[in-house]
Formats: C-alpha cells, structure tokens, sequence
C-alpha cells in the first residue's frame, strides 16, 4: 500500500473513533432466579397422587386396559377405583382422607363419567329415578370439600352404587361422619369402600344392586416420613359389612364390624398387599378396632 494511502486510511480509523467510543464492560448483577408461577399449589399434594390413594395396595389387580371391562382402573386426583362395566358400577374405590380434604364447599350434582372408554355403558343419573335406591356414594361427598373440582368428582357416577335408604342414611353415614371426626383429632386414613353380591337389577340402566356394603379404613396419626414404614401390627383397622337393606337406618354402625379376612371371603379381593407379610396378617385376622 502506498505510504500517502495508509496515511489516509489511519486518520480516518482515528477520526471514527474518536466519535463513537468502544462500549465500557459492565459489572452487571446476574439474573434473579425467576419467580414461582402464580398458579402453583403451595398446599401439601401427598393427597392427591395415585401413589397416595394406592399406598395400601390394588385389591384386584385392576389395570387401565379397556379390554378389562369388569375390572377397569380409573385414576384421579380425588381417588382411584376399579369400575365394572358389567354390574354398572366401582368394585371398590380406595382412597386418602386428612384434614385438609375437608372444608366448606356446597354439594355438587350427579352426572355421567364421560371419561369411561367407547363401548362402556354411560350410567347416568335418571337409572335411579324412583327406582327405591338412593344414589349411594362411595368415596363421599364430604370427604372432598376442599374445592368444587373436588367435590364434583365425587358426583360421578362411577362413584355411584344403588345403597337403599336405610344403609346411606344410616349407618354407612354415620361412620363416614366418624371417618371424617377423626382427622379433625390429628389422624389421616386410608380408605376402601365397595358392594359385594346382587340383590337385583335396576330396570333402568341395568345397573346392579349390591347385596351388602363394605369398607376397610386404616387410622394412622398424621405424621412426616413413609406412612407405610409407620403400620404396624398394632395399627387400628376399622372393617365393616352392612347389608344393603331397609329397616337399619337406627342401627349402630359397630354392630356390622368385621376383619379384613371377612371381607376377603366375601369379594374374593385382597388388601393391605403393600404392607410386610407379618403386618397384612395381623390387621387382617385383627377384629375390626371401633
């Protein structure tokens, strides 16, 4: 390059920049972590998992293949049951209950499970129509008074069975109320609830009236840590099996308390499979404890 031509091109580097200086580096602060998300739930969740709901076990080995249409899985966050496409109602709904479920939301209203899989029979409200069975919650109402979602799952019909008057209003009622008394006294329970046998058919929907009704509940004191590790042999069982029937609405839901191993005979379903072999064998053959 000619000395007079890099002469040139010099001053114009010096000119440029003298006009338009090199930014300085900052010491900037690095970026604050960003914020939880609004729409996070900052209230304990162990409630809400299939975990929780299935920590005692699957009594009949229930799977979410719609092929299985006696014995079909379904899972929320509210409970879990096996659903029987063919007697039009649960086998057995299981789930957990603390103090936290329960608070002051209003009733909500039966409705249709629109999620069962295609070719399963819709139940719908109106099969119990002036049918003389009441619609018979299995995982009740007032166990999920939390929030509406909740509650309205309970108002499914897959969590539905015909209970006459008597049994649901009676003493099936009264113990839910129990259940429900003892988490307010500091306890969490793990619950499973079903019908066994046929009484008859509902000339609307075809749906099965069960014979009796029954329910497992495990008391456990509400506490941190694996609440499988914390049952032991000597951990209160509460069993029951009620016929379903009129004309016990008065009687004292102790009077129909059994074992666990009862209850097996009767449904052909095993429970507290979880739980070491040593322990299920002591709850299960265990009186049912008021």
């Amino acid at each position: 390059m000619p000395l007079w031509l890099a002469v040139v091109v010099m001053g114009i580097i010096l000119i440029y920049n003298a006009f338009n200086p090199p930014n300085k580096p900052q010491n900037n602060p690095p970026a604050p972590s960003p914020a939880p998300s609004v729409t996070e739930s900052r209230e304990p969740a162990a409630f809400r998992t299939l975990e929780t709901h299935f920590a005692l076990g699957n009594p009949s080995n229930a799977v979410a293949d719609s092929s299985q249409r006696e014995n079909f899985l379904i899972t929320r966050p509210q409970y879990t049951l096996s659903y029987n496409d063919k007697k039009r109602h649960a086998n057995w709904v299981s789930w957990h209950l603390c103090a936290r479920d329960l608070g002051n939301i209003e009733r909500g209203r039966f409705q249709p499970d629109s999620s069962l899989p295609n070719g399963f029979y819709p139940v719908t409200p109106t099969a119990y129509t002036n049918s003389g069975y009441d619609r018979g919650h299995l995982c009740p109402s007032g166990d999920r008074t939390d929030t509406v979602e909740n509650n309205n799952a309970t108002f499914l019909m897959t969590n539905i069975f015909p209970q006459t008057g008597d049994n649901n209003q009676g003493p099936w009622r009264v113990l839910e109320d129990y259940c429900r008394s003892l988490t307010e006294q500091g306890n969490e329970l793990y619950i499973i609830a079903g019908g066994s046998g046929k009484r008859e058919v509902l000339s609307k929907g075809n749906v099965n009236v069960p014979k009796n009704t029954w329910k497992i509940v495990v008391v456990l004191p509400e506490a941190d840590g694996d609440d499988l590790t914390r049952m032991d042999r000597n951990t209160r069982v509460i069993a029951v099996l009620m016929p379903n029937v009129e004309g016990i609405k008065g009687n004292d839901w102790r009077r129909y308390q059994v074992s666990v191993e009862r209850i097996e005979r009767e449904t052909g379903y095993r429970f507290l499979t979880n739980l070491p072999a040593d322990v299920q064998s002591a709850l299960k053959s265990a009186p049912s404890r008021e």
